[in-house]
């Protein structure tokens, strides 16, 4: 602890760290600009907590000169499971503090701590001789506490010697019920092997370029497969979009070497993760299946989407495709962009606790709250990577993001203020003004691979109209889509707009300029994934530009701070400018009109 450290601890586990420093002068005041403004400087320790604090606290607000973080249970059970310990996590804080950190705090993370693998499930025999699986723990006033809850105790079969037995399908909704109370347990009740069927890596591409996992994979896949023991075989690997996360996905197919199931988010990643596979492995055209609805094909390795399998004639109808699930002894299940799991895909993932579960995503953030049911069912955090540790190393390419701040146009501004919240969001984020701000970029990146993206498809087609320019969006039929997107890699289409479709697995390795123009309300992973389609590394080595064009004080502009949260915590600031320097001279230097 020292008065000079960047970071505050409240007795409500937020974490206040101080982004800036002031200048003092020689009587030891802060000095003052010309405007008698205090002078400061970024914190000398500030990237430093940054880093050190994204292992196991979660951003929650960055405005400009003070970020606040909060420590949670989820957060504290994934940096255990990553090999951080109490000691380790508390010498973190109070090397970082100046204040002294409160009582409370200490002891909820010592606890959270110490609970993780406080209680296993551990394969074993019942009398009978019979394969069966035992929830068991060192402490067993622990043991019998948890019993106590009637939402576990349904699902055990206590025995007379004491012994807490449980059904072959009861894993999963054990696990669901004590993480709900508080107790992650450590599942070391192994797997079914799956039809072995081994898939070799190749050395190179179908191109005839070398390929090898880069170390940082391999890393990955190691601490996920852990040599195929019983303490690996299931987690989710946390890299940035564009780090190689499908290359993880073989590399791990490599090491399992059984039958796996690839579900992922759409049509277009279904193809480009079967193209990925032929590209770099050994396997034949009739190894690797796409199952969706234009070819249900089922081979050793098989690819679908969350949406195939979730599909069902009405509400109260059954899930026709689940069967792909149960019906085949898969000894890999690989789950992309892990963090969009459908509930239906929970609910059966809950009975897939004896397969091999991998889970791949660029941030463990869901909008809806069930990071739990990730950690539970999916497994913990085995491996993450920090997305300027990549862009150090020349693995992402550099990104500048800024926000362009636009006027709402005076027209709307009587409807915005009679509005809902809900049609505030929507009028702001429609502002027609945003149309002069993107021709502006338009003209700052001539010769540049510009994707224009958004959330409302009505705004899209105006634009694609005003622009002309192609438009992607989910009714786009998939040969039309790959036509575009061809067009747009090899530079026949320089500009190219996308609706929600492109957020995601859209391998577009040429793209170095994003416009963003309306998100999904705060959604930080949203806005994680969108820089992400620009962040793949260019083959001249330039930069990557993401711009952000949003509604100056309306509640576009408040959505926007809390999307951008997420890549705070990375490491990536926003300049701020105003979209009239934009109009001035668009290709010069942009500077900022108001306090971040």
């Amino acid at each position: 602890m020292h008065p000079d450290n960047p970071l505050i601890i409240q007795g409500d586990r937020t974490l206040l760290l101080h982004t800036v420093k002031a200048q003092l002068g020689e009587d030891g005041r802060p000095k003052k600009d010309e405007q008698g403004n205090p002078i400061s400087h970024e914190h000398p320790r500030y990237a430093e907590a940054r880093d050190a604090l994204a292992a196991f606290a979660e951003l929650e607000k960055s405005p400009e000169y003070l970020h606040s973080y909060r420590i949670t249970s989820i957060s504290i059970w994934n940096a255990a499971a990553i090999g951080l310990t109490a000691d380790g996590i508390i010498e973190i804080l109070e090397d970082l503090v100046c204040v002294p950190i409160p009582q409370n705090v200490l002891v909820d993370i010592r606890d959270w701590v110490e609970r993780y693998g406080l209680l296993r499930i551990e394969r074993c025999k019942d009398k009978t001789g019979a394969q069966r699986f035992e929830l068991t723990s060192g402490d067993r006033e622990a043991l019998e506490s948890v019993l106590g809850f009637p939402s576990v105790a349904k699902l055990i079969d206590r025995q007379e010697d004491g012994r807490v037995l449980l059904g072959e399908l009861a894993r999963g909704s054990l696990k669901q019920a004590l993480i709900k109370i508080g107790f992650p347990v450590d599942d070391r009740g192994g797997y079914t092997e799956g039809d072995k069927f081994d898939i070799p890596l190749s050395t190179e591409t179908s191109a005839g370029k070398a390929f090898a996992v880069r170390d940082y994979q391999a890393s990955a896949a190691d601490a996920f497969h852990q040599g195929g023991a019983v303490t690996g075989g299931n987690g989710v690997i946390v890299l940035p979009c564009g780090a190689g996360k499908t290359i993880v996905g073989l590399a791990v197919m490599n090491r399992v070497g059984a039958k796996t199931l690839v579900l992922t988010t759409n049509t277009v990643a279904v193809s480009q993760w079967r193209s990925e596979i032929l590209d770099k492995t050994d396997l034949t055209e009739d190894d690797v299946a796409e199952y969706t609805g234009d070819n249900k094909r089922v081979a050793p390795v098989t690819i679908s989407t969350y949406q195939m399998l979730t599909w069902r004639k009405s509400k109260k109808a059954e899930f026709e495709h689940m069967a792909l699930f149960s019906g085949h002894n898969w000894g890999l299940v690989v789950y992309d962009e892990v963090h969009l799991l459908p509930a239906p895909i929970f609910r059966v993932t809950a009975d897939l606790q004896a397969r091999r579960r991998l889970g791949l995503t660029a941030t463990l953030i869901r909008e809806d709250g069930k990071e739990d049911e990730v950690f539970c069912l999916i497994g913990p955090k085995r491996f993450e990577v920090p997305w300027k540790v990549l862009e150090g190393r020349g693995f992402i390419a550099e990104a500048h993001c800024t926000e362009v701040r636009v006027e709402l146009e005076p027209s709307l501004k009587p409807g915005y203020s009679s509005a809902d919240a809900r049609s505030k969001f929507r009028i702001s984020s429609e502002n027609p003004a945003k149309t002069g701000v993107i021709e502006n970029l338009l003209k700052r990146h001539v010769g540049g691979r510009v994707m224009i993206i958004g959330q409302y498809i009505d705004q899209l087609n105006a634009l694609s109209r005003h622009l002309k320019v192609p438009l992607i969006t989910g009714k786009t039929p998939n040969d039309v889509r790959n036509v575009l997107y061809a067009d747009f890699r090899s530079g026949k289409e320089p500009v190219l707009i996308v609706s929600k479709v492109g957020n995601f697995a859209v391998d577009l390795p040429d793209a170095d300029v994003l416009i963003q123009v309306s998100g999904t309300f705060g959604s930080r992973q949203e806005e994680a994934q969108r820089l992400g389609r620009v962040l793949r590394p260019k083959s001249d080595g330039r930069g990557a530009s993401f711009y952000a064009i949003v509604t100056h004080g309306t509640r576009d502009q408040d959505f926007a701070q809390k999307r951008q949260l997420f890549l705070a915590e990375q490491g990536y600031s926003y300049e701020i400018v105003d979209a009239e320097s934009l109009a001035v001279n668009p290709c010069a230097e942009l500077a900022p009109p108001y306090d971040a």
